[in-house]
C-alpha cells in the first residue's frame, strides 16, 4: 500500500484488476482513495457506506468496477470518517460539507476533466459539483438518484431507521441490508451487513444515514449544464423509482434511462444494461432503443438464437439440425455467450435468454 499525503499525481495506465490504496490531504482530514483501468478519468464516490478495500473483495463490485475500467481510468474515494480515510472525525454531515469534500480531492487530481458518476447518496454531491464546475466536468452521471431525502420514505420511517442504526447497529445493518439486497440471499446479506459494520462506527453511521435523508440538491439539479445520464431500477427498493425519474426532469437536457430490476446496487442483478448505458454515455453515443438488451449484452444474432433455443430445452444436437450448424459449432456460440453475459453455466445462460425476451 502506497500512503501519500501529497496532491493525486496524473495517474499512468492501470491493471484493470489491480487496486493501490493511496492517500491524500483534503483540508484536515486524510481521504483514501485509488485508481483502476486506464483512460479518461471517471471518478465515483459518496457513497453512504464505503470501504476501498472491503469493496474490492466483493467479486459483483470489483466486476463491475473493472468493467467500467476497460476504457476509463475509475478513480474512487472513501468519505471522511469511513472506510480507509481519517476516522478521527465525523463523516461530511451536509451537502456543502460533501461538496467540500470532493471539490478539495479533486484540486489533488491532476486532470483539467474528468467525468463523475454519483449512485445514490452519491448522486448529490456529484450533480452539486458539475453544477458548481462545469469546466471540470466532462459527463454526469447518476444512478439510483433523488433529488430530496425527505422524499425517500415517511419522517416517521427515517427517524426509526436512524434510532435502529445509531442504537443496535446490529440489527440496523441487517434492515439496511434487507432493502438494498433484497435478491440475495441469508449468507450475502449477513456479509453485507458485516461490511456496513467495518466500514463505520454506529455513531458514523446513524450521523450519515440523517445526513442523506437530510439533503436537497434542487437547486444544483436546476443549474447542471454538462451532458447528464440517470438511470434508475424500476423497482428499486431504496430509491423510489419515481424520485430517479424527477432528477432527470430537474436536470436540464438529461437523458433518462429506466432499467428493470429492484436491486438498489448497480453491480448486483442484471449489470450487463447498466454497464452498457454507462459505457456508450461516456463515449458519447446515443442510449440503446428498448427491446436491444441482447446487443446490450454484446451478443450476436446468432448467438442469441441458439440461446433463445436453449432456453427452450433443446440439446446441442437438436439446436444444431434446426439451424443447420454442426453440434461443435452449437457449443461453441453457447460457450461465446455465457463469456459475454458473465454467467458460469449453460442454465444461467439460459435464465438470462428467458428474462431477456427479445
Amino acid at each position: 500500500m502506497l500512503d501519500i499525503v501529497n496532491p493525486v499525481p496524473r495517474l499512468p495506465d492501470m491493471a484493470a484488476d489491480i487496486q493501490n490504496v493511496r492517500h491524500t490531504q483534503v483540508g484536515e482530514r486524510s481521504v483514501a482513495w485509488c485508481a483502476t483501468g486506464a483512460g479518461p478519468p471517471l471518478v465515483i464516490g459518496g457513497w453512504w457506506a464505503s470501504h476501498l478495500a472491503l469493496n474490492w473483495e466483493d467479486p459483483a463490485f470489483q466486476k463491475f468496477v473493472r468493467a467500467l475500467s476497460r476504457r476509463h481510468t475509475v478513480i474512487r474515494y472513501d468519505r471522511p470518517g469511513t472506510g480507509l480515510s481519517d476516522r478521527e472525525g465525523p463523516p461530511p454531515l451536509t451537502l456543502a460539507h460533501e461538496l467540500a469534500t470532493l471539490t478539495g480531492f479533486l484540486e489533488r487530481v491532476e486532470h483539467p476533466r474528468v467525468s463523475l458518476l454519483g449512485a445514490s447518496s452519491g448522486s448529490a454531491v456529484a450533480a452539486a459539483y458539475a453544477s458548481e464546475h462545469p469546466e471540470r466536468v466532462n459527463r454526469l452521471l447518476l444512478y439510483g438518484s433523488y433529488s430530496r431525502g425527505t422524499d425517500i420514505a415517511s419522517s416517521a420511517e427515517r427517524e426509526l431507521l436512524v434510532s435502529i442504526v445509531e442504537r443496535q447497529w446490529g440489527l440496523g445493518a441487517r434492515v439496511l441490508a434487507d432493502v438494498f439486497l433484497p435478491n440475495s440471499n441469508a449468507a450475502e446479506r449477513a456479509a453485507f451487513a458485516r461490511f456496513q459494520r467495518r466500514s463505520a462506527t454506529a455513531e458514523t453511521a446513524a450521523r450519515a444515514l440523517r445526513a442523506v435523508y437530510e439533503m436537497d440538491s434542487t437547486v444544483y439539479l436546476a443549474r447542471v449544464r454538462v451532458p447528464t445520464l440517470v438511470l434508475h431500477r424500476r423497482a428499486d427498493r431504496a430509491i423510489p423509482f419515481v424520485l430517479g425519474r424527477q432528477v432527470a426532469d430537474t436536470v436540464p437536457g438529461a437523458t433518462f434511462v429506466a432499467l428493470h430490476g429492484e436491486d438498489h446496487f448497480p453491480w448486483l442483478g442484471d449489470t450487463v444494461p447498466v454497464v452498457d448505458a454507462m459505457e456508450r454515455f461516456l463515449d458519447g453515443l446515443p442510449s440503446r432503443p428498448p427491446g436491444d438488451r441482447h446487443r446490450a449484452a454484446g451478443l450476436t444474432e446468432r448467438e442469441r438464437e441458439v440461446l433463445d433455443l436453449v432456453a427452450d430445452g433443446l440439446t446441442d444436437g437438436q439446436i444444431a439440425e434446426r439451424l443447420h450448424l454442426s453440434a461443435h459449432t452449437v457449443h461453441r456460440h453457447v460457450a461465446n455467450a455465457r463469456t459475454r453475459l458473465g454467467v458460469p453455466t449453460r442454465a444461467a445462460a439460459a435464465a438470462w435468454a428467458l428474462s431477456h425476451p427479445t
